[in-house]
C-alpha cells in the first residue's frame, strides 16, 4: 500500500516537473520569439522619445508603432539585462532589427540628427541669402522676399530691436533687412524652419553683437543704418580691417569736400548685378539711383541703405575708421588697396596696375 502511494506521488511530481519544463520551454520560445524582429524586410519608423518617458511608456510606444512585437517582453528584457537609461530624442528605427538591437540604439542615444547648418558668408547680399535659404530649407526664395515685403512684420522688428529703425522702410530700399543679418554659421532644428525663425535667430545674434558697441554708436554722428551702409561698402572694397578703416576715412573726406563717393560696388548693387558677373556699363554708371554713388545727385551722399551684409571686421572698421588725407583708392586684382591724394596720382596707379597686369577684369 505504501509502495502504491509512493509511486503515485512520484508520478505526480514527475508530471509537475514535466509540466514545469514544458511551461519553461513554452515561455522561453514565447520570450525568444518576441525578441525577434517584427519584419523580415527593412521598414524604417521614426520615433520620438520625449524627456521623462519611462520604460513602460517607451515599450508601449514601440509596440504601437510596430517596431517591437511585445511591450511586456521589452520590460522584462530591460530588467533582466539591467539596461540603464533610454535616451530621449528622435530616432529612425528599422523594424527588421531585433529588440536587443533596437534597445541598443535607444541606450546609446543614436538619435536622428535633423539639424540644418547654414553659413551666411560675409559680404553677400539678400538675393544670395534667399537662394541659400531655399537650398538648405523647405522655403523658397519667394518666401524670403514675401516676408521682407510684409509691412506688419517689418514694423514688429522696429518695435522689438533698438538698432532697427524706420530708416529701413524707405521706399527706395530693395530689401529692408539688407545689412542687418550678421554673417556667421547658424544651426536650426530641421529644414522645416521658417524664414521668420531664421531671421529671428540672426537678428538676436546681431543685437548681441551691436550691444557691445551701443554706447560708441550713440556717441557717434551716425545712425546704425548709416554705419551698416558704410560697413557694407567697405566689406566689398577692401579685404583687411586696416584697409577698410582707411576706405571709410576716404569716404568721409569725400563727403566733407562735397564729392560723390564714386564706389563701383554701389553701382553693381543698384542694378542688381553680382560682383564678378560682368563689367558695368557706362549707362549704368551714369544712371541716377539712390544706391549708385557714381550716378547723378549723389554728391556727398551715402547709399540709401546697405548693399551687403557686412562682417564684424567691416563694422568695427567703420566705427574706428582711420583719418587720412587720401581722397581716392583702388584695388589690384590681388586685393591690395592703393590710396592716393588726388585724381592725377589715382590715374597713375591705375595705369601702372594695367601695365603690370594687375588690373582686375571680369
Amino acid at each position: 500500500m505504501e509502495e502504491k502511494k509512493t509511486n503515485k506521488l512520484a508520478i505526480i511530481l514527475i508530471s509537475i516537473l514535466v509540466l514545469f519544463i514544458v511551461l519553461c520551454i513554452v515561455a522561453f520560445v514565447w520570450y525568444s520569439s518576441n525578441l525577434k524582429s517584427v519584419s523580415k524586410q527593412s521598414k524604417i519608423v521614426e520615433i520620438e522619445i520625449k524627456d521623462g518617458m519611462g520604460v513602460s511608456r517607451i515599450a508601449s510606444l514601440l509596440e504601437e508603432n510596430n517596431v517591437i512585437k511585445n511591450a511586456n517582453v521589452m520590460k522584462i528584457y530591460v530588467k533582466v539585462n539591467k539596461i540603464g537609461h533610454l535616451q530621449a530624442g528622435k530616432y529612425k528605427l528599422d523594424a527588421s532589427e531585433d529588440m536587443p538591437s533596437i534597445l541598443a540604439h535607444l541606450s546609446n542615444g543614436d538619435v536622428l540628427n535633423n539639424e540644418v547648418k547654414i553659413t551666411f558668408i560675409e559680404g553677400k547680399n539678400m538675393r544670395w541669402i534667399a537662394k541659400t535659404i531655399s537650398e538648405k530649407t523647405l522655403n523658397t526664395e519667394d518666401d524670403v522676399f514675401d516676408l521682407l515685403e510684409d509691412e506688419d512684420y517689418i514694423d514688429s522688428l522696429i518695435e522689438k530691436y533698438w538698432f532697427i529703425t524706420d530708416e529701413i522702410k524707405d521706399e527706395s530700399i530693395y530689401y529692408p533687412l539688407e545689412g542687418y543679418l550678421l554673417p556667421d554659421t547658424y544651426i536650426f532644428e530641421n529644414n522645416e524652419v521658417s524664414v521668420k525663425s531664421i531671421f529671428a535667430t540672426i537678428l538676436s545674434y546681431t543685437e548681441k553683437y551691436l550691444n557691445e558697441y551701443k554706447q560708441e554708436i550713440e556717441n557717434s554722428n551716425l545712425t546704425v543704418h548709416q554705419i551698416l551702409t558704410l560697413a557694407s561698402m567697405a566689406e566689398l572694397e577692401g579685404k583687411s580691417t586696416e584697409d577698410r578703416a582707411e576706405i571709410i576715412g576716404v569716404f568721409f573726406n569725400r563727403i566733407d569736400k562735397k564729392m560723390s563717393l564714386g564706389s563701383d560696388v554701389t553701382t553693381y548693387y543698384a542694378f542688381k548685378v553680382d560682383m564678378g558677373e560682368r563689367d558695368l556699363k557706362a549707362k549704368e554708371l551714369n544712371t541716377e539711383n539712390p544706391y549708385n554713388t557714381r550716378g547723378p545727385n549723389m554728391i556727398g551722399k551715402i547709399p540709401v541703405g546697405p548693399i551687403s551684409n557686412p562682417s564684424k571686421s567691416a563694422i568695427e572698421a567703420t566705427l574706428n575708421y582711420k583719418e587720412t588725407d587720401a581722397l581716392y583708392f583702388v584695388a589690384d586684382k590681388n586685393g591690395k588697396v592703393y590710396f592716393t591724394k588726388n585724381n592725377e596720382e589715382h590715374n597713375k596707379i591705375i595705369k601702372k596696375l594695367k601695365d603690370d597686369g594687375l588690373w582686375f577684369t571680369y
